[in-house]
């Protein structure tokens, strides 16, 4: 795959159900190696921006470009294969219960390459010590706790290792010091990797830990209202509603 200073190219997107409109006319890009962040008030849109990365929901305008290349203008079948240079760490995620975690992070590669047994048995035990999780191949995911969860989530979703990652949430659920090394382990891995992130999130402490980029999505106007770096955006925020949201008590 060749490279790409802007992995990800929105131009002129509108998300709907139906006749109902979401966010309108949307234009971004997001720069190799960021950590991007889309934040906003409940129900903005924030998550269905995300469906419409990923592949989950498909534009009622507009073009989502990935790796230079329009995603909703494929064929299903490229589509599929195109999936494999992405990765996502879904807000619960999506582990399979009746799955080792070696089983879980085992499925898309032998879904999705030819590699042998030994191989990918190999690819798990390093993924799960990339996240901090060596030695816990065989536990299942009722095992392990909260935030081990989404580091063995986040160890599936580096499988492949993909040009971008997604996470939804990722500290949802966790207790603060659990939040705060995911927070962590997220920079570890843009230094050590080079991987596009974009990150759905509302958690204060994480937007100014990670972000380095972030969108703020306003549900009145349906549009884009604030971009940059989030402690720019608190240092001089272009509205009232993004110098409320940013300065809200919530913090850890």
């Amino acid at each position: 795959m060749p490279d790409f200073e802007f992995p990800i190219e929105v131009s002129h997107l509108t998300m709907a159900y139906g006749s109902r409109v979401i966010m309108d006319d949307l234009n971004f890009n997001v720069k190799k190696g960021d950590v991007f962040l889309v934040i906003g008030p409940s129900g903005c849109g924030k998550s269905t921006l995300l469906r419409h990365l990923i592949g989950l929901q498909p534009p009622a305008k507009g073009t989502v470009k990935l790796l230079g290349q329009d995603f909703w203008a494929m064929g299903e079948t490229e589509r599929q294969k195109f999936m494999q240079h992405i990765g996502i760490l879904y807000q619960r995620c999506g582990l399979w219960s009746s799955m080792t975690l070696a089983e879980n992070i085992a499925l898309p590669l032998q879904l999705y390459t030819d590699l042998g047994e030994k191989d990918i048995q190999e690819i798990c035990s390093s993924k799960l010590e990339l996240v901090g999780l060596a030695g816990f191949e065989d536990y299942y995911p009722s095992e392990i706790s909260g935030g081990m969860q989404k580091r063995a989530g986040l160890a599936r979703a580096l499988a492949l290792d993909p040009e971008i990652l997604f996470f939804d949430e990722p500290s949802a659920g966790l207790d603060p010091v659990s939040a705060m090394n995911l927070d962590q382990l997220i920079l570890e891995l843009r230094n050590s990797l080079g991987t596009t992130l974009v990150i759905v999130t509302h958690d204060l402490d994480s937007i100014f830990t990670v972000g380095t980029d972030a969108i703020y999505l306003n549900p009145r106007t349906k549009s884009i209202i604030g971009r940059g770096n989030p402690k720019d955006l608190l240092k001089d925020p272009p509205t009232p509603e993004i110098k409320e949201f940013l300065t809200r008590a919530g913090g850890r």
